[in-house]
């Protein structure tokens, strides 16, 4: 698809894992690229090696100038993440045209047959899975994801050209309504649980949002709906496509055979066409075996192979930050995942423990926005309560400015782990060195990520492979 009369595209939030992809898009398809981000991180590094301009500072005067004129050309591409009161968003305001992310992703994918994968979480990991088994089985695909998938070390898949491409595969995020501008021949919802309530208001309203997001599937199309998501969102959807269910006991698509061993779940897919037993996933987690169920389901769909689908399966690394194993050692293993919900730090503790069953389970957790914080806080101090013990960090505020009353502390006394401690950020590595935790989990989605290739060296000083 052309962007008539654009001639280059400016970003402002380059360094977002959902614009970069884009920018990577716009980038490959010839369009001199540039944009703003408040920090320098290294995908903004990335990003400045395959040849963006990338400015930090937010004055008028850091835009490339060919960037500045003749506004009719240039198309400037923003985030809701960018303040109101920032220079640059101003200054493009009144003089360029602008669109939100979501308005140019859903411009992007329009002549595409679509596959859009929503939901509160699993969304990155599914999507990236059904990318990677379509591709490796050849199929002329395209995917903007929201993680740097470890296959591929991107968060946007290209065939050879992209003009090649047939189907798109997108991640649908329901953040500021964003997944409601796609036009979805396929759809995938892995979850529907409250989040994001600083923007929907209440959970009924985020409910609403999906129901809308499910009326723009294709009549022609497919909807694949997780159990408990279905649950959530009630039985009459409001849609004519026919709606296949998945889950781990799901009276549909579903699992079977389930084992847990350090650095691999295998199982059985279960399908209404085919059966494939035997598979082994290096993606641990039992909620990655359900999402592996949805993409396998896609891939069958279109004519992927057993043989396919089990080697697709087998040769995943996953995402980074998703349940991400940096160290299997005896008495040192290190995951980090970007956890930020009760729902999703419920899902990886269980699975660790099941990997782990015997070992003492030390989770790390920096929580993300003080209104998530607010709304959540007795699921956050219960899922946490899985770990032998809880270091806390301070809130990662983002977008958002401080709440009075709203901190960290408020979590403590509801968290029922037999060890718990609030320390500052710079100070994690000193209490890791001190304590030597024999499986270590960091969570979060704030620049926790920031900590992660210290402790990782770190461990990975610690003790020899045992060869799991």
């Amino acid at each position: 698809m052309t962007f008539k009369g654009i001639n280059r595209v400016f970003f402002l939030g380059i360094g977002g894992i959902g614009m970069s992809a884009i920018a990577r898009w716009f980038l490959h398809e010839g369009y001199p690229v540039a944009g703003y981000d408040k920090t320098p991180s290294p995908l903004t590094a990335e990003l400045e090696k395959e040849g963006m301009t990338i400015t930090y500072t937010d004055r008028v005067d850091a835009i490339p100038f060919e960037f500045t004129t003749n506004p009719e050309e240039v198309l400037v591409v923003w985030t809701p993440a960018i303040p109101k009161d920032s220079v640059l968003l101003n200054f493009f305001q009144a003089h360029f045209q602008l669109k939100k992310r979501s308005e140019v992703l859903g411009m992007i994918t329009k002549d595409y047959y679509t596959i859009a994968v929503a939901g509160t979480h699993g969304k990155t990991s599914t999507s990236s899975l059904i990318a990677h088994l379509l591709k490796s089985a050849g199929k002329p695909v395209a995917a903007f994801l929201g993680g740097i998938t470890q296959n591929y070390n991107s968060n946007l898949i290209l065939p050879g050209k992209s003009k090649e491409a047939k189907l798109v595969v997108v991640e649908a995020d329901e953040f500021d309504r964003s997944f409601l501008r796609l036009h979805p021949n396929e759809a995938v919802v892995t979850s529907a649980d409250p989040d994001h309530l600083d923007i929907y208001g209440d959970e009924a309203t985020i409910l609403e949002g999906f129901r809308e997001f499910i009326q723009l599937v294709d009549k022609k199309g497919k909807l694949y709906l997780q159990t408990h998501a279905w649950y959530r969102l009630g039985e009459n959807l409001g849609t004519s496509v026919g709606v296949r269910e998945y889950g781990l006991r799901s009276n549909g698509i579903h699992a079977e055979n389930v084992i847990a061993k350090p650095g691999v779940f295998q199982f059985d897919y279960v399908g209404p066409r085919v059966q494939i037993t035997g598979l082994e996933l290096h993606i641990p987690g039992f909620h990655n075996v359900e999402n592996a169920l949805a993409a396998i389901a896609i891939a069958v769909d279109h004519g992927v192979t057993e043989a396919q689908i089990r080697e697709g399966i087998k040769s995943f690394r996953g995402v980074k930050r998703r349940f991400e194993i940096h160290s299997n050692t005896q008495g040192a293993v290190y995951i980090d995942d970007y956890a930020h919900h009760p729902e999703e730090i419920k899902a990886c503790l269980s699975s660790v423990r099941a990997m782990y069953p015997t070992q003492r389970l030390t989770v790390v957790f920096q929580p993300h926005l003080f209104t998530r914080t607010r709304d959540f806080a007795e699921g956050f101090s219960d899922s946490l309560s899985l770990a032998d013990e809880v270091v806390l960090l301070d809130i990662y505020p983002a977008r958002e400015l401080p709440i009075p009353g709203v901190n960290s502390e408020m979590l403590m006394e509801g968290i029922q782990a037999q060890k718990k401690i609030l320390i500052p950020k710079d100070q994690v590595m000193d209490y890791l060195k001190e304590s030597s935790p024999e499986v270590l989990v960091t969570m979060g989605a704030g620049d926790i990520d920031r900590l992660v290739p210290g402790i990782a060296d770190w461990t990975h000083s610690r003790t020899k492979p045992t060869g799991a």
